[in-house]
């Protein structure tokens, strides 16, 4: 990551500023970089990126929604599923990675302080945040349970099989940074860089004649020759190293337990449709897609598909077993049957449930991956 120190808080303008100048200084030393080293940039430089910027980026007066907005319920439920997991094991372990400003975590204790104290008193729950700045956030969120909340820069803090529970992101994933693969027949796949040209960032194949063969097998790409000699050029594929990387290293804390995820992403046959000829980069602004995901880095969010087939390798390759990848829609409903079995549902719940799941709203977009390790067997 990118050192910087800022004196002052910045205004929005300084913002641009900012981050421009710290890319400016990467392209003066290399020329051209690769668009994973401009989106790290431009989201997580310290204490001026995209990310690490005070303002509420998250929900109506932000870039974007996430299911935490709609309301307590989404946490709730995952309670609910977290319990239901921890049935037969030990006192429930929760890590949670890329927990934003700290609200899932406060609706989930909140929840189990409420309707189920016994487990509440034995919990422990863990924060996997590499920024002090976003630490800081959450600590204040998270204020009513202070010395219950545990936090660590890496999830590779935590010692390999060394964990009894359940690791769980909302929504990281995608923001992880990504390579830009561009096709041409005869060749083979080059890697798009970014550049800086007549005042603006622009677009530009890295010199380095890279071998990307490896990479894309290890994210589950393994294109037969017929598909290749159609491909058309210029189709583009964004890989993340950094996204399986950090999977297998998660994959690798578990003793016995579960990895959760839930994102938006696409198995690698979805990833080749002729309709993802340009890829799934996008670039986020007031609700809407920005029109380049070049302009104005700091201010608008940077974001592409997961690639839940390399996932699903990755854990598989650490001796996890794949539950399964739902719609976040199926994933939730049988949680909130359950429920209304308890009790009828408030008006704001329906609401909440019809946001989270309808296909018009995050049910089908957003889906849920579940991998699992059994307990080891007890040696005499």
């Amino acid at each position: 990551m990118l050192s910087k120190s800022v004196a002052e808080a910045p205004t929005q303008d300084n913002f641009v500023t900012e981050i421009a100048a710290a890319l400016r200084l990467e392209l003066v030393a290399h020329g051209v970089i690769s668009f994973a080293r401009f989106m790290e940039i431009a989201l997580y430089c310290p204490e001026i990126g995209y990310y690490e910027q005070e303002q509420n980026r998250i929900g109506a007066a932000g870039d974007f929604y996430t299911s935490v907005n709609t309301g307590p319920l989404f946490g709730e439920l995952l309670a609910r599923q977290f319990l239901h997991w921890a049935e037969t094991g030990p006192p429930l372990r929760l890590v949670e990675a890329g927990a934003h400003s700290g609200q899932l975590a406060r609706d989930i204790l909140s929840w189990l302080k409420t309707n189920h104290p016994h487990v509440f008193d034995q919990l422990e729950y863990s924060i996997v945040e590499p920024s002090p700045r976003r630490r800081l956030w959450q600590e204040r969120t998270l204020e009513l349970f202070a010395g219950r909340v545990h936090w660590s820069a890496s999830i590779t803090d935590l010692p390999a099989r060394s964990l009894d529970g359940i690791i769980f992101s909302n929504e990281l994933l995608d923001a992880f940074p990504v390579h830009r693969l561009g096709w041409k027949p005869g060749t083979g796949w080059f890697e798009w860089g970014v550049a800086w040209d007549n005042g603006k960032f622009v677009w530009r194949p890295l010199p380095c004649a890279c071998h990307w063969a490896g990479v894309l097998e290890s994210a589950g790409f393994r294109l037969p020759p017929e598909l290749e000699a159609v491909l058309p050029e210029g189709f583009v594929l964004e890989v993340s190293p950094a996204a399986g990387q950090w999977w297998r290293e998660s994959a690798a804390v578990l003793r016995r337990g579960r990895l959760m995820t839930i994102d938006y992403g696409y198995w690698v046959e979805e990833f080749l449709r002729p309709e993802r000829a340009g890829g799934t980069l996008r670039a986020y602004s007031r609700h809407r897609h920005a029109g380049n995901v070049l302009d104005a880095p700091g201010t608008q969010d940077l974001t592409a598909h997961v690639n839940f087939t390399q996932l699903v390798r990755a854990g598989e390759a650490e001796g996890l077993h794949t539950d399964g990848l739902l719609a976040q829609s199926r994933f939730l409903t049988p949680l909130v049957e359950a429920k209304s079995r308890e009790q009828a549902l408030t008006a704001a719940e329906v609401r909440q449930f019809h946001t989270l799941t309808h296909p018009e709203h995050l049910g089908s977009s957003f889906r849920v991956l579940v991998q699992s390790r059994a307990a080891p067997p007890i040696r005499s």
